[in-house]
């Protein structure tokens, strides 16, 4: 399972809830499963079947460069999706 960080804007999604523990042996099933259980939480994840620009997806301590194929290693792997912060 993971260990899912809910970011502020999908907080409306959970109501209000600010982790949940999410089965998943990749990102895309974590995906899925989070979906189920919070439905519209895809809708604000993904894109075309892929994570939505300017949403980065951090599992364990490091941002993934593979995807939705990155692989949830054991329990409690924390996962972070992070919206870009634009600005200047």
């Amino acid at each position: 399972m993971a260990l899912v960080f809910i970011p502020h804007a999908m907080r409306k999604l959970t109501n209000g809830q600010l982790e949940t523990q999410i089965p998943g042996k990749n990102l895309r099933e974590v995906i899925e499963n989070l979906e189920k259980e919070f439905p519209g939480a895809a809708e604000y994840l993904l894109q075309d079947g892929n994570l939505k620009p300017g949403i980065a997806a951090v599992v364990g301590e490091q941002t993934t460069r593979q995807g939705l194929l990155h692989k949830i290693d054991d329990d409690n792997t924390e996962v972070h999706f992070l919206p870009a912060i634009a600005g200047g």
